[in-house]
């Protein structure tokens, strides 16, 4: 099943890390009550993933806030350590929570899963964003294979 806009989110478990440690945080735990920018990308370091995806709500998490975003999320199918890392590498520090699917549960669970494998990189997200308002889908925001337009930071910004 596709998600789409006015669904609720299906319960899954993505794994994150802070001061305390990795630690698995529901869907419930991170949308209930809250409004959630999430978006999601096909992987940690990849190139418009690193150059202009994440870095580009990281640059805006200020105006996402002013315009009552409680929280930015980025989800890909990698491993929690690779997230970590990526953040890392990114400068990331609470300006988004990082969220690994590792087996990519969410992305089946929303529809959003593609096979990757000629690339080399197996079952993977798809790249898209989302409004999430307590756990139901707001916008919906789904790339094209090699695009990034509408699931940019800015994009959103101009649907809040």
């Amino acid at each position: 099943m596709t998600i789409r806009v006015g669904d609720k989110l299906p319960e899954a478990t993505f794994m994150t890390f802070g001061e305390d440690g990795n630690k698995p945080i529901t869907t419930d735990a991170l949308f209930k009550g809250k409004t959630v920018a999430l978006f999601a990308v096909p992987g940690a370091f990849t190139p418009t993933c690193s150059a202009k995806h994440l870095p580009g709500f990281k640059d805006h998490a200020v105006a996402f806030k002013a315009k009552g975003v409680d929280a930015i999320a980025c989800t890909s199918v990698n491993d929690i350590f690779v997230m970590k890392a990526w953040a890392q590498d990114q400068g990331i520090t609470n300006q988004v929570v990082m969220l690994a699917d590792g087996n990519g549960d969410f992305a089946k669970a929303v529809g959003q899963d593609v096979d990757f494998s000629k690339a080399g990189m197996g079952t993977r997200s798809k790249r898209y964003s989302a409004i999430i308002k307590d756990g139901i889908v707001q916008t919906l925001n789904v790339e094209e294979p090699g695009q990034f337009e509408f699931s940019s930071a800015e994009y959103m910004l101009g649907q809040l």
